[in-house]
């Protein structure tokens, strides 16, 4: 047996994955790769059923304090054109997307500290009062009395990313920050009672297959419940700029081996994938995924939140956007979500901790 099938062989029968086990199926042989891909499109099939997910995404502020090398809305980038919604705009735009059938709003922003706690609490408690969805929030590190102002307000989710799990490398890309306080800031979050999600970029430069196999490991360590994984692209407007973008099949085959170590997690096809590939969301649908984030910001501001280049659906107006990702949902075999694609065992909001 090569050590890919060993690898597969422990993992089937339920023994928990060892970093060994990782790193062999991360550099499994086409042929082999493709039995893993589809092995896991088996096991989402099975944990979590044919309903793929939609959370609409509104991003509502491209100003960002950070100066992270790979992003696009980095706080060195000066030609790009800053942006920022008004709290009705905001309300507005959620409210157009609950009409479009999204149970699911993600208020999404750069570290952008003009939003106040009582801002966005607000925000939270009117779009919570008037609309029947959940909210989840994008909006970086925030002090732990913001994140339980927010809970309180009625956010269910949070996403923070912590993007690669090699400290010194994170350190690199993310100068001025520590993968330490990241982490920190996902269990609090996940004190607090957050519907949590994290996640990795493949093929940042400097990354090799051993610190993608950590990435994994510490995505299960952390025990989130949602993980968003997606693959670099270069930006012009960064000093990574330069560099290749991720590889389309290296990022498929993390979220196989992430579907299998954690069959329950919620794992999103990222618009990031159709910016390497036109295929590329498709294709992580029939390979573990399980969510699709249709963008709703309103058509203005869409071209300005420029993360990285040649984002999907950029040029479509929300309704579009959103009939475009039921009709390949279903042109797969699959159903569009019809609920709010909470996780198991997860408590909606009320649930505040004092």
């Amino acid at each position: 047996m090569t050590s890919y099938e060993e690898s597969l062989q422990r993992i089937s029968s339920g023994v928990k994955a060892t970093f060994k086990d990782i790193l062999a199926l991360l550099e499994a042989d086409p042929v082999n790769r493709h039995c893993l891909l589809r092995l896991a499109d088996g096991v989402r099939s099975r944990r979590m059923g044919e309903e793929v997910h939609l959370r609409g995404v509104i991003e509502f502020s491209n100003y960002c304090s950070s100066r992270c090398l790979y992003c696009g809305l980095r706080s060195g980038n000066r030609r790009l054109i800053r942006y920022r919604m008004e709290p009705g705009e905001i309300l507005a735009a959620a409210r157009a997307a609950a009409r479009l059938g999204l149970k699911t709003i993600v208020l999404q922003s750069g570290e952008d500290h003009y939003y106040t706690v009582d801002t966005l609490t607000r925000i939270i408690s009117k779009i919570k009062d008037s609309l029947d969805v959940a909210v989840t929030l994008s909006v970086g590190l925030r002090p732990y009395g913001d994140l339980l102002a927010f809970r309180n307000a009625g956010a269910d989710r949070y996403l923070l990313k912590f993007e690669t799990a090699d400290p010194l490398l994170f350190t690199r890309l993310r100068p001025g920050t520590t993968l330490s306080d990241r982490i920190k800031s996902i269990r609090q979050l996940k004190h607090i009672g957050y519907q949590v999600g994290a996640g990795s970029i493949v093929g940042l430069p400097g990354q090799t297959s051993r610190t993608i196999a950590r990435d994994i490991l510490l995505l299960r360590k952390l025990d989130v419940e949602m993980a968003g994984i997606g693959p670099f692209i270069p930006h012009p407007g960064t000093p990574l700029g330069g560099n290749p973008p991720g590889s389309l099949e290296t990022t498929l085959t993390v979220l196989a081996i992430v579907r299998l170590l954690m069959p329950q997690l919620h794992l999103p096809a990222t618009t990031a994938l159709d910016a390497i590939s036109k295929e590329g969301r498709r294709l992580a649908l029939q390979y573990g995924s399980n969510v699709i984030m249709p963008n709703v910001t309103p058509a203005r501001y869409r071209p300005f939140y420029s993360i990285y280049p040649g984002k999907a659906g950029g040029n479509l107006d929300p309704a579009t956007a959103v009939e475009e990702v039921r009709s390949w949902i279903e042109s797969l075999g699959r159903t569009a979500g019809s609920g709010y694609g909470h996780s198991s065992g997860h408590k909606s909001f009320p649930s505040p901790i004092r």
